[in-house]
């Protein structure tokens, strides 16, 4: 049984992505597939879905600065989206019940407050998916939008408790001491070295936190989330994340094969579920127009607004919830289901175009926009800075060090983690805060002095953007990226990068230079 159903996500996830859409798409095509074909669930997928799940968080807890989460604009959109969204489309509900529509006749309030509460919440796995895969967890919108989600899990875990009336008992006020444990957490990470202890002490933070949560009757997986979040400001929390990343992937492919386990939907089913995803574009523009009134700027704003467009998985858990307590008809968990599934498609595509959508609509949003947003992102470059590097992470730190090494030309990082930024500027590295993808950044931006540019991302799409940004800021010297496998150099090359660095490679070629230096200074010696 296992074998069919790694046989079925294989095959659609490979068919969606040979039509440039990500593989999590295949994955819900090939649940409800099977399910078509008269197999069920097994245990394993389950299993396999709330490991996905837990990890997931754990990781994203690893990424979280708890600044960004108290953030006002962060609560009040939040809070508000959720409010202003359940109200307009309890109104449109009852609109769509008063013409007789099949499923929504005789829907009452408190049935279509459930129903929209449900779709309130946007989808953390669709988002996290989404955002790592383009490289921008850690850009202005990708953690503004993390901590949007973050809220909305606390308001899930506040809606458990009140809808099913089981109360945290009084040993969760325990939970403060963790607190005190973060030293210890700390120095065990240090202990692990970089081998298969470090993934496993992943797993046992992540599932550790899990249970010790669920006993005191709190949600488990904000226990994953909360563990995450002790240890994010370690110096190998970055090592641990990416340890688990391909644990958590795998895990996760049983989450969305379950969605197409939950039933099997009819025609009218599926005609509604496309209803409410034609719906989305409400929650969209609610976003957006919150975060402009919060004064966020407009390209964070639509970015984070468009990735957030979707329904979560979340919405599966109320909606199975509710109709165990027999305040919902359970064919509206299987239309939910559709339409959680239906979303994430929704959102993969739309995304995909997001940047070019902005470069090419951003003088009607800033229309929209208010007055202190100002397009000018007030970046500085002095005047004879000749080399800029693109992304300081190890690759481009080391970079910057070789450069100044090799060369006396002036030399600039830019990185779009804000923190990391602060960090090396605190070294002495002369950084600024910046995404290379940001339109808004290269507009006056004086490139004429500029001779080089390194790239030093992992993600072609954002070295394809970016060169393309570079392109249309009129910059005319060369260009030089890495790229980790074969199939990309090509690609790079297409989009106009003038060097490409293999980086296995490379580091290969580099090895062997440095020691052939050793029989050098053995025969001059």
């Amino acid at each position: 049984m296992e074998f069919i159903w790694i046989l079925f996500a294989f095959l659609c996830g490979v068919s969606v992505r040979l039509v440039s859409l990500p593989p999590m798409v295949g994955y819900l095509f090939a649940g409800f597939l099977l399910h078509f074909l008269g197999l069920q669930a097994t245990s394993g997928i389950e299993v396999l879905s709330q490991l996905g799940i837990t990890l997931m968080l754990f990781t994203i807890g690893l990424k979280l600065n708890i600044r960004d989460l108290l953030k006002r604009e962060v609560i009040v959109v939040s809070l508000s989206n959720m409010s202003l969204w359940i109200v307009t489309m309890s109104a449109l509900f009852f609109g769509i019940t008063a013409l007789g529509l099949y499923y929504f006749a005789g829907l009452d309030l408190a049935t279509v407050a459930i129903i929209t509460f449900a779709l309130s919440f946007s989808s953390t796995v669709c988002v996290v998916k989404i955002l790592e895969e383009s490289g921008e967890l850690k850009t202005e919108h990708g953690k503004l939008a993390i901590a949007i989600l973050v809220m909305q899990d606390i308001v899930a875990v506040l809606f458990l408790v009140a809808a099913t009336g089981v109360l945290p008992s009084l040993a969760a006020f325990g939970l403060l001491g963790l607190l005190f444990v973060k030293p210890f957490l700390g120095k065990v990470l240090e202990k692990t070295g970089h081998g298969e202890l470090l993934p496993l002490l992943g797993f046992f933070l992540a599932f550790g936190g899990y249970e010790l949560f669920k006993l005191v009757g709190v949600k488990g997986d904000l226990g994953a989330l909360v563990m995450g979040i002790l240890i994010s400001s370690h110096p190998k929390s970055t090592e641990l994340y990416k340890s688990l990343m391909g644990f958590k992937d795998l895990f996760l492919i049983g989450f969305f094969l379950s969605i197409g386990f939950t039933a099997l939907p009819d025609l009218n089913m599926t005609l509604i579920a496309v209803l409410l995803v034609l719906f989305i574009p409400i929650k969209a523009l609610l976003f957006y127009g919150l975060f402009n009134v919060m004064n966020v700027r407009t390209r964070s704003s639509f970015l984070s607004s468009l990735v957030l467009s979707n329904y979560s998985e979340f919405g599966l858990i109320v909606a199975a919830m509710s109709v165990q307590q027999g305040w919902l008809a359970k064919e509206w968990l299987v239309i939910l289901a559709l339409a959680v599934s239906f979303s994430f498609v929704f959102t993969s595509v739309f995304y995909k175009h997001a940047h070019n959508i902005y470069k090419n609509k951003k003088e009607l949003l800033f229309r929209f926009s208010r007055s202190s947003q100002s397009k000018d992102l007030s970046i500085e470059i002095p005047d004879d800075t000749e080399i800029m590097i693109i992304g300081m992470g190890r690759v481009g730190k080391g970079a910057y060090n070789a450069a100044c090494k090799i060369t006396e030309l002036p030399v600039i990082g830019m990185d779009a983690d804000e923190t990391r930024v602060k960090k090396l500027s605190e070294s002495g590295y002369q950084t600024v805060y910046g995404d290379g993808e940001d339109c808004d950044l290269w507009d006056g931006l004086d490139l004429s002095k500029i001779k080089l540019v390194l790239i030093a991302l992992p993600y072609v799409q954002d070295i394809s953007n970016i060169r393309q940004q570079l392109s249309y800021a009129g910059f005319n010297g060369k260009v030089a990226a890495i790229a980790r496998y074969e199939d990309q150099i090509a690609q790079l090359k297409q989009e106009g990068v003038d060097r490409i660095f293999n980086f296995y490679e490379e580091a290969g070629y580099g090895f062997a230079e440095e020691s052939l230096q050793l029989l050098q200074e053995t025969k001059t010696s």
